[in-house]
């Protein structure tokens, strides 16, 4: 008979005893597995969707409010802002771009924000089908959104108040398909994206509001050195809201009057030097009714809020692991003190005193494997389980089919901790007194 069959025999001779073993390692492991995947997830998509934003522009309340409603569109926003502010900025000798958001309203949950092309533009993002708008009720949609959805270039959907599931509907002013996004596995997967005009529209169609606009135009006005940072990109004047890196037009004096009546709900702000980190901020939270927010600063935050219970879970994963090893060792030095006289036979038989080691030692091998399997089954489909229930909520994509660096540690740890609980055992079963064992085998 091989070692690894003897050995595998010797682990089920008591079966309840495998099973707990097993059962305390893979909990272990599966805790420390799921959070490993879902924090590196989340911290990758945290950095994926802050891609470009150095500044976050709202009404007074929470910064982290702003970043959560502005960048990862996961809280409601705490309130609105003149719209004159887009000007304000976008002539600020600080500042690069200005990206506006008018949020309020949703298909299926999905969030419709009222922007410019410049906000696939600071992810690098092109269109995969279609094109941009080129009047108000024209809508591009995130690459999730145009799946789940089942909408095409050419069809209709109607929004409905709020951003969450079950408001009322926006009858009578549809929105029609005009371009896809390429899939970016960042926020605009999750977003139908129209004119800012858009949204103004169909809010005073339902009695709220200032009189239309013809287009987001009026929202914007042409940098001051004229110089276009997207030059592959073709606009025409009428049909957009350009910032200044986009060359996407921008408020015209003309239309400025209008603006006093209007209101946006975020500013996504770029800046043009690394200084301005150190003084806009502070001069956007003198502003009346305004309140500024560094995405990197509350993102930090936030995972430095949400951090306390990642660890406490991986601790108690952690915990579970060497409560598991503990175990083994106790279970394997019993296991050898009622074997004596079986391994002693072996002895006489003429098995060498590593091989009768190697026995013990791949027993509480067999078991950690036995465990790895289980623990990071469960480990995955539960990060998977989690993944699902997010994005039923719309919120950052988690998925269990990913493969972490920090498994492969986790597999090296299991097996080296199995190695170290066997380690005394195994001498012990090496070190027999064969002859004390036949003349007294009790």
């Amino acid at each position: 008979m091989s070692l690894w069959r003897l050995s595998w025999r010797f682990l089920w001779a008591r079966p309840l005893l495998a099973l707990l073993n097993i059962a305390l390692l893979a909990l272990g492991l599966a805790a420390v597995s799921l959070v490993a995947l879902t924090s590196e997830q989340v911290e990758r998509g945290l950095s994926r969707d802050l891609r470009g934003i150095d500044l976050v522009v709202g009404a007074k309340g929470s910064p982290l409010q702003l970043i959560l409603a502005g960048v990862f569109h996961l809280d409601v926003p705490s309130g609105n802002i003149p719209a004159t502010t887009i000007t304000t900025l976008t002539e600020h000798p600080l500042v690069e771009t200005v990206v506006p958001l008018s949020l309020g309203d949703s298909l299926a949950g999905y969030r419709i924000a009222g922007t410019t092309p410049a906000y696939a533009a600071l992810y690098e993002l092109p269109l995969a089908q279609g094109q941009w708008w080129q009047k108000p009720l024209q809508a591009v949609l995130g690459a999730e959104v145009a799946q789940t959805q089942g909408l095409g270039l050419g069809q209709t959907f109607e929004g409905v108040h709020g951003l969450g599931q079950g408001g009322p509907a926006h009858e009578g002013e549809p929105y029609t398909v005009v371009g896809v996004l390429q899939r970016c596995a960042c926020v605009l997967d999750r977003l139908v994206l129209t004119d800012v005009a858009s949204v103004w529209a169909v809010h005073e169609a339902h009695g709220h509001g200032a009189p239309p606009v013809a287009s987001a135009a009026s929202a914007s006005k042409p940098p001051r050195d004229g110089h276009d940072h997207h030059k592959d990109h073709d606009h025409s004047h009428d049909d957009h809201d350009h910032d200044k890196t986009q060359a996407v037009p921008v408020l015209s004096a003309a239309a400025e009057p209008d603006l006093k009546h209007r209101e946006v709900t975020l500013l996504l702000v770029r800046y043009r030097s690394p200084l301005a980190a150190v003084s806009l901020p502070r001069w956007v939270n003198a502003q009346d009714g305004l309140q500024a927010a560094a995405p990197a600063l509350e993102s930090a935050r936030l995972l430095r809020m949400v951090g306390v219970g990642i660890e406490v879970l991986r601790g108690f994963g952690l915990l579970l692991v060497l409560v598991a090893g503990a175990s083994v060792f106790i279970a394997l030095y019993h296991a050898v003190r009622e074997r004596e006289p079986d391994l002693a036979m072996m002895r006489m038989l003429g098995a060498s005193r590593a091989r009768i080691a190697k026995v013990v030692l791949l027993e509480a091998l067999n078991l950690a494997t036995l465990g790895l399997i289980v623990g990071l089954t469960l480990g995955h489909g539960l990060t998977e389980v989690l993944g699902r229930m997010l994005a039923a909520q719309h919120a950052m994509p988690v998925t269990g089919w990913w493969w972490s660096p920090q498994s492969l540690w986790l597999i090296l740890g299991a097996y080296g901790l199995a190695v170290l609980a066997a380690a005394l055992p195994a001498w012990r079963a090496a070190r027999l007194d064969v002859t004390r064992l036949l003349q007294n085998p009790h």
